[in-house]
C-alpha cells in the first residue's frame, strides 16, 4: 500500500517567499502543502486544525520568532531563514529544528532536504530500529549533494518533458508542457517535479491578476547560458 502523502505547513512572513517554497514542496513526490502563514498567530491556528507531519518555518515573524513556534509544536520542523548569528542556529536546533537551511538558496538544496527527510520517516516508520537504521536516519537528514530521484531516469517522456522546456523562448507551466509534449497533465507534471529534483530545470511562481500563483518551469541560469 502506497504511504500517504507527508503533510507540510509552509511559515514566512513573505507570502510570496511563502508560496515559492510551497511550490517546490508540491514539486517533489510524496509531499502535499497542508497550508501556509505569514505569522505565528496563523501558523497556530493552522496547526489546531489540521495535521502535519513537517513545519518549514522562517525564524523572523511579523509577531514573534519562528523558533517559538518549533518549540511548541509537536511534529517535525526544518527552519529555512536568513538568519545566521549563531546564537540564532544553536536556539533552533536545542528547540527540535531537524535542519536549518540559510537563504537564500538553490530550489535543489531544498528538495535535496525534503527528499532526505523522506528517507528519514521512512527509516524510522518501523516499531524497532537498529543502531545501523538510527545512522542512517540522521544521515539522511544532512545529505552532502543533489541524488538524483530513481524514477528520473532517462525515458522517452523524460527527455521530451526536459526538451520541451529547453526549446522554450519562456517559462511553461505543466500545462503548456503537456500540450506540447502530448502526454497528460498529471504526467507532465510527475516528470516535472522529478526534474527540479534532480536539479535539470527550475521550478518559479507566475503571478496573475487573480486566483493563485501557478507554477513554471525554465532551464537553470548556468544552462540557459551554454544555449
Amino acid at each position: 500500500m502506497a504511504q500517504p502523502d507527508l503533510n507540510v505547513l509552509v511559515v514566512d512572513d513573505d507570502f510570496r517567499v511563502a508560496n515559492l517554497h510551497a511550490g517546490i514542496v508540491t514539486a517533489i513526490p510524496g509531499f502535499t502543502v497542508g497550508g501556509t502563514a505569514n505569522t505565528l498567530a496563523a501558523a497556530r491556528e493552522a496547526i489546531t486544525t489540521h495535521p502535519f507531519d513537517l513545519a518549514l518555518v522562517d525564524v523572523y515573524l511579523p509577531d514573534g520568532s519562528g523558533i517559538d513556534l518549533v518549540r511548541e509544536i509537536r511534529f517535525d520542523a526544518m527552519m529555512l531563514t536568513a538568519a545566521t548569528e549563531a546564537d540564532t542556529v544553536r536556539a533552533a536546533l536545542t528547540a527540535g529544528a531537524l535542519g536549518y537551511l540559510v537563504k537564500p538558496f538553490d530550489h535543489t538544496a531544498l528538495a535535496t532536504r525534503l527528499a532526505g527527510y523522506a528517507r528519514y520517516r521512512r527509516i524510522l516508520s518501523a516499531a524497532e530500529v537498529t543502531a545501523r537504521d538510527v545512522d542512517a536516519a540522521l544521515e539522511a537528514l544532512r545529505p552532502t549533494g543533489h541524488p538524483v530521484p530513481a524514477a528520473a531516469a532517462s525515458s522517452t517522456t523524460k527527455d521530451l518533458v526536459l526538451q520541451a522546456v529547453r526549446t522554450a523562448a519562456t517559462p511553461m507551466s505543466a500545462a503548456e508542457v503537456a500540450a506540447s509534449t502530448g502526454v497528460s497533465r498529471a504526467t507532465a507534471q510527475r516528470y516535472l517535479a522529478l526534474l527540479v529534483a534532480a536539479g535539470e530545470i527550475r521550478m518559479q511562481l507566475r503571478y496573475g491578476t487573480t486566483g493563485r500563483p501557478e507554477q513554471e518551469y525554465m532551464l537553470p541560469a548556468a544552462s540557459r547560458n551554454k544555449e
